[in-house]
């Protein structure tokens, strides 16, 4: 479902998802919420407006394909995309006291990956931008490694999908 511009409907489009690159994951998404942050962005209220874009941050789903460097996780696994990742690495990750990750923190306006800048939708070769590094409104979605929690794959995905709110 794409986003083509502030508060009108949601088109449904076919998407190229192009594979993960280096630190990412491609996931295919099982189940979908909506919640009031999609609804306000989409909207365009009080921020600036990022369009193109594929909505959705709340959603599980089953690891499809894994980029270069992904040793955690592997096709099959079931897993949450979470808008506030951890790289594991910086002093806030490494900290007891915060989650707010230097390079995975909280970023409306980013709409691409954080590696090379570009983003993994394109329709007809025109780049459609992200939105919370997760875009769960799409079928497959391309997230950084960081912004994926491997879950028990015997929790049932359509109810969990809203823990990653």
């Amino acid at each position: 479902a794409v986003a083509w511009e502030a508060g009108k409907p949601l088109s449904m489009e076919e998407v190229e998802v192009a594979p993960p690159q280096a630190m990412e994951v491609r996931d295919k998404i099982l189940y979908t919420a909506l919640c009031h942050t999609d609804v306000y962005f989409w909207e365009a209220n009080g921020q600036t407006p990022v369009f193109p874009r594929i909505l959705g941050h709340e959603a599980g789903g089953i690891v499809e394909s894994v980029g270069e460097d992904v040793t955690e996780l592997v096709p099959g696994d079931h897993v949450l995309p979470v808008f506030t990742g951890e790289c594991k690495e910086c002093a806030h990750c490494m900290s007891e006291e915060s989650n707010l990750c230097d390079l995975l923190r909280i970023n409306v306006d980013r709409g691409v990956m954080i590696d090379d800048g570009q983003s993994r939708f394109t329709i007809d070769g025109k780049p459609i931008f992200h939105f919370l590094g997760t875009s769960t409104f799409s079928e497959y979605t391309v997230i950084h490694v960081g912004c994926v929690a491997k879950i028990d794959p015997e929790a049932p995905l359509d109810k969990v999908c809203l823990l990653s709110c």
